[in-house]
């Protein structure tokens, strides 16, 4: 059965990585933008992670410009205003597309285990998926969704 741990991606540094490294924790995984209405997003995703972390919890980042072109800018000009602006310290990864031919394989498969309401798409930036400690999606949340109110899935994760 495949997981999110048999998919490698590009970090932050442009260096594949397996995500068989979080084997064993929840996660969740975003598709951001720093110029976006749900910028703001950081704040709660940087609560949930500081809440949650020393739980066995971690959130993966990754920027996308697919969507109105809200992501603008290198990888290290993201990290920057993350830093800055909203005092991020979870993992980020490499910019990345989530939609069409040359969506990320991570995407395909995140897609394919839970559509959304309506499509199997990727409408907006900040859409969460919940990954179980066994590396399975569980949950997939759209922009709309706050991290605060993700909490309690993830609770019932750690607790799993």
């Amino acid at each position: 059965m495949t997981t999110v741990y048999d998919f490698k991606v590009k970090n932050d540094k442009g260096e594949e990585v397996s995500l068989e490294k979080y084997k064993g924790k929840v996660l969740l995984i975003v598709n951001t933008a720093t110029k976006c209405g749900f910028t703001k997003q950081y704040d709660g995703l940087e609560e949930l992670y500081k809440k949650y972390k020393d739980q066995g919890f971690e959130i993966l980042d990754f920027p996308c410009n697919q969507f109105a072109g809200q992501a603008p800018g290198s990888i290290e000009e993201i990290n920057n205003f993350c830093e800055l602006n909203f005092g991020t310290t979870f993992d980020r990864f490499d910019k990345i597309y989530v939609n069409g031919e040359n969506e990320d394989p991570l995407y395909t498969y995140l897609k394919d285990q839970i559509s959304g309401k309506t499509s199997k798409k990727i409408r907006w930036n900040f859409t969460k998926f919940l990954i179980n400690k066994d590396g399975l999606p569980v949950k997939r949340y759209d922009s709309m969704k706050k991290p605060v109110n993700i909490a309690k899935d993830i609770e019932e994760l750690l607790d799993a």
